[in-house]
């Protein structure tokens, strides 16, 4: 499709209504950059934009992703419908989106941002955060600090600094593979955790670990049930006890430099070590190098980054959770499982369903990939009661399926 056709379908559909909606076809000018005053401004405190804006020339990820520039080469129809989609989102119909981002066949074809979005301000992950600590795992494994067959040992192995004459009858039963599918087992009350997690000097290091394995109940097969809970903290240890140097160097060396993300903040835990469930913040264009690393299998840049067995299995659907409570799910959402940090629904439309997998987190952050259409949407956007995926379903994926 031509630049200008994509214009004259953007410029129609905000016309239609008086929408807040800019074509952004001067990058420089009108590119959703942050200006000066709002760069150093924490998330909650960026003023809204006074108009959404489209990136009607988005240039390519880059980094080694090859994620190219692309145009959206439809009917007249299809791209109509993502047209509307980007106008009623400017005119907040669908929740608070920040921004919305497709790539089709590996190429960046839409890119839009709204309200507290930008181009270049890294955005809050929330629970997203604990799919790029599985990915660390991953790395860790292709280098051979861990085998595939590690992931199913006991956890407390990998961790020397430890008390075990002090653990509940069970600590050995919680293996990596049962911490990154939310199964560790561990129950251990709110009121305890309160006050284990604000003594900082009981929770340092290793002490985090001996102090949730004395004071939880049992580990039992029954407890090692799914429940979305403080399991990322524990796979965090392992890869500090497994890799040279200092997990935080691991991550920045062979993860996020390697994927050239360099605009980016990844907070330190209560126990020195980095976050592993929440906190960290990235841009929705490094948003994608993550799903791009994933959907490649791990390949990135020519080059095997992250194991392939371990991709396979983190995006299986290894835990059914069930549809009673699908979050930014709808009607079309069904079917969810998890697996190593990344959920997997069904989207449905016209009657077929069409397999996805998910890094989700809070308020709505979305790396989304659905592999039979090669489509990968990113969300941004901060309000927790959206139905982004049924949105997903319901109105992005129609713009694909000929």
């Amino acid at each position: 499709m031509k630049m200008n056709v994509w214009i004259k379908v953007l410029a129609a559909a905000a016309l239609s209504c008086g929408t807040t909606l800019v074509i952004a076809q001067d990058r420089e000018e009108r590119s959703a950059k942050a200006t000066l005053a709002e760069v150093g401004l924490a998330f909650k405190d960026i003023p809204d934009l006074a108009k959404a804006i489209v990136i009607e020339d988005p240039t390519g990820i880059g980094g080694g992703s090859n994620v190219f520039a692309g145009t959206l080469d439809l009917d007249d129809r299809s791209r109509d419908r993502l047209a509307d989609l980007a106008r009623e989102i400017g005119d907040a119909k669908h929740g608070k989106f920040d921004s919305l981002l497709v790539v089709h066949k590996n190429k960046l074809v839409f890119e839009s941002y709204y309200l507290r979005g930008r181009i270049d301000l890294p955005h809050p992950q929330a629970s997203a955060t604990k799919a790029y600590t599985g990915l660390a795992i991953g790395r860790a494994i292709e280098l051979g600090y861990l085998t595939m067959s590690d992931l199913d040992k006991p956890l407390i192995g990998f961790l020397n600094d430890l008390d075990p004459s002090k653990f509940v009858p069970g600590a050995d039963k919680i293996t990596l593979h049962k911490a990154m599918t939310m199964r560790s087992g561990i129950r251990i009350s709110k009121d305890k955790k309160e006050e284990l997690n604000g003594n900082h000097t009981l929770v340092k290091g290793q002490k985090h670990v001996q102090a949730y394995l004395e004071h939880s109940e049992p580990i039992t097969k029954q407890s090692q049930s799914f429940l979305y809970q403080d399991d990322p903290r524990l796979v965090m240890q392992v890869l500090e006890a497994v890799v040279p140097g200092t997990a935080k160097e691991f991550i920045e060396r062979e993860l996020l430099d390697k994927l050239g993300i360099t605009n980016f903040e990844w907070k330190t835990d209560i126990n020195g070590l980095p976050q592993s469930g929440s906190r960290t913040s990235m841009t929705s264009r490094d948003m994608v190098k993550w799903g791009t690393l994933v959907r490649n299998k791990g390949r990135w840049g020519g080059k095997q980054l992250v194991s392939e067995a371990f991709i396979t299995k983190a995006i299986d659907r290894i835990v059914y959770t069930g549809d009673e409570d699908v979050h930014f799910g709808g009607p079309d959402v069904t079917k969810q499982g998890y697996g190593y940090f990344w959920w997997g629904t069904d989207l449905n439309f016209n009657n077929t369903d069409y397999s996805s997998v998910s890094a989700q987190g809070g308020w709505g952050q979305l790396i989304t990939l659905v592999d039979e259409l090669d489509l990968m949407v990113v969300i941004t956007g901060h309000d927790n009661d959206t139905p982004y995926l049924q949105i997903v379903a319901e109105r992005v994926l129609p713009v694909f399926i000929q």
